[in-house]
């Protein structure tokens, strides 16, 4: 039987708190992202397209979206083979 007091117990728990550190800090990581609402209630859209072919096809996605009403742009970023594009479709007038 294991006792709490002994080194077979602590070493126990060590992948446990390993674990939840690890889980803590991807959670932080998270926190990071872009907006889901800009300040003017717009939802914001987040594609993402290969960062060494044609980005043009994250604006196709985004002119699709938003069904001809245009869209700003809110975060771009190249991470690894992913380009993220993070837009907000206009409002239409």
């Amino acid at each position: 039987m294991t006792r709490p007091g002994s080194s077979l117990f602590r070493l126990r728990k060590l992948p446990f708190a390993a674990c939840a550190l690890i889980l803590i800090g991807a959670l932080a990581a998270c926190s990071s992202g872009p907006p889901l609402f800009l300040s003017d209630g717009r939802p914001t859209v987040q594609v993402q397209c290969p960062a060494s072919g044609d980005r043009d096809s994250c604006a196709q996605q985004a002119r699709a979206r938003c069904d001809g009403a245009g869209y700003d742009t809110v975060a771009q970023s190249t991470e690894g083979a992913n380009y993220t594009f993070v837009f907000a479709c206009r409002k239409a007038q």
